[in-house]
């Protein structure tokens, strides 16, 4: 008897990722959603380029991804899958939850193609947690837990 198939794997392109989520120009920080298995795992990528705005002070003699955006991408890769597998169109608030362990080993710089790997560690409602890890060239250039909740309560 063969061996069955293993199932394709989702993806998203740059117009379903934006209709996902609500972040825009100059915060979205995914282009692609590449290997989606549910809100188990997900692979993002970030094409790097030297005309993203952080660069004309991050820092104009030697441009390096500002680690907060290396985390940011993590979240919203993360936030895709999870918005897409509740069904929602757009929840009214995501509420980034905690950061932690946070590492980071390599500058990004333009011309990189960042991967951003996040694969789900719990789930509990509506808060989700990740493990994230940032690939270039096949080597790890950022790792960190993260969680947040969806929800469609607005704030107080």
């Amino acid at each position: 008897m063969a061996d069955a198939a293993p199932p394709a794997m989702d993806s998203l392109d740059i117009q379903n990722v934006l209709r996902l989520l609500p972040h825009r120009y100059p915060f979205l920080m995914v282009d692609r959603i590449i290997e989606i298995d549910g809100d188990n795992s997900a692979i993002g990528i970030k094409n790097v380029t030297v005309n993203e705005p952080h660069f004309q002070g991050h820092f104009p003699e030697r441009p390096v991804m500002p680690g907060v955006l290396i985390v940011e991408a993590m979240a919203q890769t993360a936030g895709a899958i999870c918005i897409r597998r509740t069904a929602q169109a757009k929840p009214s608030v995501v509420y980034f939850l905690t950061i932690e362990n946070a590492k980071f080993r390599k500058p990004v710089v333009p011309g990189d193609r960042m991967e951003i790997h996040v694969k789900k560690v719990k789930q509990r409602g509506m808060i989700w947690k990740f493990a994230c890890e940032a690939i270039v060239d096949g080597g790890k250039v950022a790792e960190a837990m993260i969680s947040a909740l969806l929800t469609d309560e607005e704030p107080e």
